[in-house]
């Protein structure tokens, strides 16, 4: 059976760990009591007479009298009182203190034990407060937003209909609408300008989704298009950025119908990027609620496994006193959370899913791999298959003797740049799918950090999936087009596979299909969109964290280089492989594509600072500039070396590893902190075994100067060569691999990047006052 502790440890929330009950603290007092218990050693005390023949008699009188003792009613020997206080932004508390109503003999100990449980208790009971807070005003915030999105929906509807002028009122006040009897309010009245009210109906205690009554209440309440709007609606455009206003209802009857159908066709665009935006919000809303409800029932588990020892030392039946107090906190008798949540699914239900509760579940809640073992399954397969594939290969290459030298320099310039290319892919998302399953472990949240929805995002097992298909099927086309060469079958037609397999991986990836993770697939073409247009877009953590990823990727961006000239230049019919290698366009190309991903790098960095003027991100831009001169030095020096170059080399390599081991160590993982209470950590860890953290400094030192073998000269062939740099390349990206966890562990603590320094998604309809 699991410990408690390691229980406790496991479902804890890295972000709220301080908010949690310190179980372990109040645990060391509870030894501490232990040990004042113990009888104090009197010498010459411990004699011993011997047996009597008294004894029985002895016990069988304790037995009678304590069983007497017992049938009375005990009195608390402990009383818990609330008490007010102000806390420190003058708000009013309510805290709880413990009062011993009889001595102990280890008083000292038990009184400084209950003063600590008081105060987990209170600061249990004081965060979940401030969190229901944040989410009662966030619910009736989503009710006031939908409210106005449901009425300029219906109000467009009957303009169209009756083919009145379409455009809708800028108005000017409370920035809501003044509609009265409408089914989806909280307790709110809207003032209008006009003078008019809207009073929403108080749902009380039904709380629950499906009220006929409500529906009907609210189509009786409707006034049509008597109905005015006092406010200034603002609508969001499409891109998230600055707002704009919805339009103006007025008397326009004299305009021409094709101005009127064109306005018409803009405000409707207008209303459905709003209901993007609150779709949105009521996706994120759900996003910590699940955290909520666990932590106080941990916390009351906390106290009662705390009390159960107590008591098996003090000899008294304190849990039971403690614990009614407990179980009227906060925490645990309040389910305004839980209603609120059901508020929020009953109006998605309503309005974005037809009443149709499925897809709300779908879309509200995290997808449960129901499939996971039929994933592990395919998995599996697929591992096997690419191993039986591969040796397979490796025994037909040895064979048929591909790569003895009359032959291996055709073959190499054939397979190699594809092979390694879709190798280092498979290898990056092996990579993701192992940090994928970290994160899970740890507890980071992921999801929530790179803003993706659980219910299409990729888990491990979906990473795992998708990296041993693409390389099985990579290596079942080396062996179908070794077979075809070897043994003189369509030896013409046999150079075609690569580029068919290049061509299917390229149209399953656009495919407009949902098939095989569109969400993901779109979304990932979306992110690559964003980079490669750096510095026009705004930089979010998925964008800049996608181009990290690229920078080491730049082997796969020479071997795609390679590639496409084969095919393109059609070296795959006159097997004249030197035609592009010779080519000074070719040549040239060269240092564009390994100056790319640095300068879309620098470029998000340039468009940081510009948006939000902190000089972190300059100083960051000028360690990716350095990148890009060390890269120019190495790829010149390639092709002319010479002793200057070799110094140029050198020198550029050492500034520019300098400079990004200490952004490794330091700004992105948080660490060599000397201050720290972990020595030359962080103070915040997820991981508790500090030595894990020394390991990977080493490790990523160790990796970050593989660029040494670049400026040696080994005596080697053709085949060992291409094997060389393959490897060096593999070496980078698990280097990458290895970064990204801790990267993400350092943003879940401490939000380094300031993209989460507002957890909501923003919303179309902004509130201004009426300046009377």
């Amino acid at each position: 059976m699991v410990k408690f502790s390691k229980e406790l440890e496991a479902q804890l929330i890295p972000e709220w760990k301080d908010a949690f009950v310190n179980y372990w603290q109040l645990k060391k007092h509870v030894k501490k009591i232990k040990l004042a218990r113990k009888p104090k050693h009197v010498p010459g005390s411990n004699c011993d007479f011997g047996r009597s023949v008294f004894d029985p008699v002895r016990f069988l009188v304790g037995r009678i009298l304590g069983r007497t003792t017992n049938t009375g009613n005990k009195p608390d020997i402990i009383q818990v009182k609330s008490k007010i206080s102000v806390g420190e932004e003058e708000e009013v508390q309510e805290v709880y203190e413990t009062e011993l109503d009889q001595l102990f003999s280890e008083e000292n100990e038990v009184k400084v034990f209950f003063e600590m449980l008081d105060d987990e208790l209170n600061k249990v009971n004081q965060f979940y407060k401030s969190k229901e807070g944040e989410f009662l005003e966030r619910g009736e915030l989503l009710n006031k937003q939908l409210q106005i999105l449901v009425d300029l929906k219906r109000l467009l509807s009957d303009r169209r209909r009756k083919n009145l002028p379409p455009t809708l009122a800028a108005a000017a006040g409370s920035g809501f609408l003044s509609r009265s009897g409408s089914s989806l309010g909280q307790n709110s009245d809207f003032s209008a300008r006009r003078g008019q009210s809207s009073k929403f109906r108080n749902r009380g205690s039904d709380h629950r989704c499906g009220g006929e009554e409500g529906r009907h209440k609210g189509e009786e309440g409707g006034g049509g298009d008597e109905n005015r709007y006092s406010g200034e609606h603002a609508v969001a455009d499409d891109s998230g950025g600055d707002v704009d206003a919805v339009g103006g209802i007025g008397d326009e009857q004299h305009k021409k119908k094709e101005e009127e159908e064109e306005s018409m066709m803009m405000n409707r665009k207008k209303i459905e990027c709003a209901e993007k935006m609150i779709r949105g919000r009521l996706w994120s809303s759900t996003e910590v609620y699940p955290c909520s409800k666990p932590t106080g029932i941990k916390a009351r588990m906390c106290v009662s496994d705390s009390f159960d020892e107590t008591e098996q030392v003090s000899d008294q039946q304190t849990s039971k006193s403690y614990l009614k107090v407990v179980r009227r906190s906060d925490f645990i008798t309040s389910d305004k959370v839980v209603r609120i949540m059901d508020e929020v699914e009953c109006l998605f239900t309503q309005h974005f899913a037809n009443n149709d509760r499925k897809k709300t579940m779908m879309f509200l809640r995290p997808r449960r791999h129901k499939d996971s073992h039929m994933v592990t399954f395919f998995v599996g397969l697929f591992t096997g298959s690419f191993v039986t594939l591969f040796t397979v290969y490796a025994i037909l290459a040895h064979v048929s003797g591909m790569f003895s030298p009359p032959t291996q320099a055709a073959y190499m310039e054939t397979v190699n740049p594809l092979f390694s290319m879709f190798a280092l892919l498979s290898l990056h998302l092996f990579m993701y799918g192992c940090n994928l399953f970290m994160w899970k472990s740890t507890r980071i949240n992921y999801n929530f950090i790179f803003d993706f929805q659980p219910a299409t995002a990729l888990s491990y097992r979906d990473a795992f999936l998708v990296c041993t298909s693409l390389m099985t099927a990579v290596v079942g086309s080396m062996v179908l087009h070794l077979i075809l060469l070897s043994t003189g079958i369509f030896p013409r037609q046999a150079d075609f596979i690569p580029g068919i397999l290049l061509l299917c991986s390229v149209l399953l990836l656009i495919c407009p299909l949902n098939v095989f993770y569109r969400p993901t697939r779109y979304c990932f073409l979306r992110v690559i969109r964003n980079i490669v247009c750096s510095p026009f877009y705004k930089v979010l953590m998925v964008d800049f964290f996608m181009a990290d990823q690229l920078t080491s990727q730049i082997p796969l961006f020479r071997h795609m280089e390679s590639a496409a000239c084969y095919f393109l230049a059609g070296s795959f019919k006159t097997h004249r492989y030197e035609t592009c290698k010779s080519g000074k366009q070719y040549r040239e190309l060269a240092y564009v594509i390994s100056f790319a991903p640095y300068y879309w790098r620098a470029m998000q960095c340039a468009r940081r600072w510009f948006d939000e003027c902190n000089i972190d991100h300059l100083a960051n831009l000028g360690k990716y500039v350095s990148a890009m001169v060390a890269a120019g030095a190495r790829l010149t020096y390639a092709r002319q070396p010479s002793q200057l170059w070799l110094v140029i080399v050198l020198v550029t390599s050492f500034v520019a590893t300098v400079y990004q081991l200490y952004w490794d160590f330091v700004k992105d993982w948080g660490l060599l902190n000397r201050k720290s209470k972990n020595a030359w950590l962080r103070d915040d860890l997820v991981l508790k075994n500090k030595g894990i953290y020394y390991g990977s400094i080493a490790l990523n030192f160790v990796l970050r100067v593989a660029w040494v073998e670049t400026v040696m000269k080994f005596n080697i062939g053709m085949v060992e060569s291409r094997l060389l740099d393959f490897f060096l390349a593999s070496l980078e990206v698990i280097r990458r691999g290895h970064w990204n966890y801790y990267r993400l562990e350092n943003e879940h603590l401490n939000n380094v990047g300031k993209f989460r320094a507002v957890k909501t998604v923003p919303l179309p309809f902004h509130e201004t006052n009426s300046g009377r």
